[in-house]
């Protein structure tokens, strides 16, 4: 008798996500709407989840709420870790954000906020600063607030993650780019790239892309004008693409990605996560006749030391990686782009 099939993987909810549902329970109470049970908030892709308030305190001038983080059944270091929004009126300062107990503070240069500023990331920075906004244009309020996250055991979690290497110190990142944990599952994932693949091919595609998030993706889907059927959620896995399409060929296929992982597949890694490849700073400060390198925090302060003729180099190696895996009869071409979806190099094009 065949197996049963494997359940579906039950998504979660980031960092970032958990952290606005806190601030608006927190508001809710600081300005008179009650002590919520559940709020609901709305994601960037306009998604709109509720989530249950475990934690509600007040105070003079001030109001805190928690939500538990729920991973799904991805294996996230977070999963059932508090996160804690404290709310205060600031004002005339519109909306700022403090790091509490339990998450870090940034210390080096090449992250998505600037050394000094707390480890929170600019898309949950958006999402809680938008629900302040719509809050107070309802209410009547001031969007003048301070936001202070903090999570309990942050910094023992924090221990657990790549945060310490990146100098983030002091605790956790508050993270998330759609509000949404996708469940991490290498077979799965990599099964989906090959139905990609396979969906491609049958529909006579001659032209596909592979890329490593969200931004990059949406960067290649417009400078080539692919179909979305075009497009194969490679992620981190370039690899498990690669060798497919070595046995299932398409005449060109395009690898677009930020600058950090692109230099990790340039130096040879086909598996692109943070938790199992690193950019080799060493030999980087090697290639480019650049010592200062060496001692980078991340590629994009790298890039920002050598320049575009770092990016120019990650291009040409990233195409010979994954050239160097596919038959000739397919050709590869490379995008390379930095946070902000802007092209910094290209190669093969």
């Amino acid at each position: 008798m065949a197996d049963a099939p494997d359940p579906p993987l039950r998504r979660g909810w980031t960092t970032g996500a958990c952290a606005t549902a806190a601030t608006r329970a927190a508001l809710m109470a600081l300005w008179g709407e009650g002590r919520p049970d559940r709020v609901r908030i709305t994601l960037p892709k306009g998604e709109r989840p509720r989530f249950d308030v475990a934690h509600l305190e007040t105070g003079e001038g001030w109001a805190e709420a928690g939500v538990v983080k729920d991973a799904g059944d991805d294996p996230d270091v977070t999963h059932g870790a508090l996160i804690v929004a404290r709310v205060a009126p600031a004002p005339g300062g519109g909306v700022t954000f403090r790091a509490g107990a339990g998450v870090g503070t940034v210390t080096k240069a090449g992250l998505p906020v600037d050394p000094g500023e707390p480890a929170i990331n600019p898309v949950p920075r958006r999402m809680m600063r938008e629900t302040v906004e719509e809050m107070a244009v309802r209410l009547g309020r001031a969007a003048d607030v301070e936001i202070t996250l903090s999570v309990p055991g942050g910094a023992a979690l924090a221990e657990k993650t790549w945060n310490p290497r990146l100098g983030i110190e002091g605790g956790l990142s508050i993270l998330g780019t759609t509000g949404i944990v996708r469940p991490f599952s290498c077979a799965a994932w990599i099964a989906s790239i090959h139905r990609g693949i396979d969906v491609a091919r049958a529909d006579g595609l001659t032209h596909v892309a592979g890329c490593t998030g969200a931004t990059s993706e949406r960067v290649v889907q417009a400078l080539y004008d692919l179909p979305d059927a075009a497009m194969l959620d490679m992620g981190d896995f370039a690899g498990g693409l690669l060798k497919y399409l070595a046995k299932h060929p398409v005449p060109r296929i395009t690898i677009g990605g930020g600058i950090g992982k692109m230099t990790k597949l340039a130096q040879g890694a086909r598996d692109l996560h943070s938790g199992r490849s690193q950019v080799d700073f060493a030999a980087l400060a090697r290639a480019l006749d650049t010592p200062g390198i060496a001692a980078a925090n991340t590629a994009l302060e790298a890039h920002a030391i050598a320049g575009p003729e770092m990016a120019h180099r990650v291009a040409e190696g990233a195409r010979a990686t994954a050239q160097g895996m596919l038959p000739g009869t397919v050709h590869v071409d490379t995008v390379v782009i930095d946070r902000a979806g802007t092209v910094l190099a290209r190669a093969g094009a």
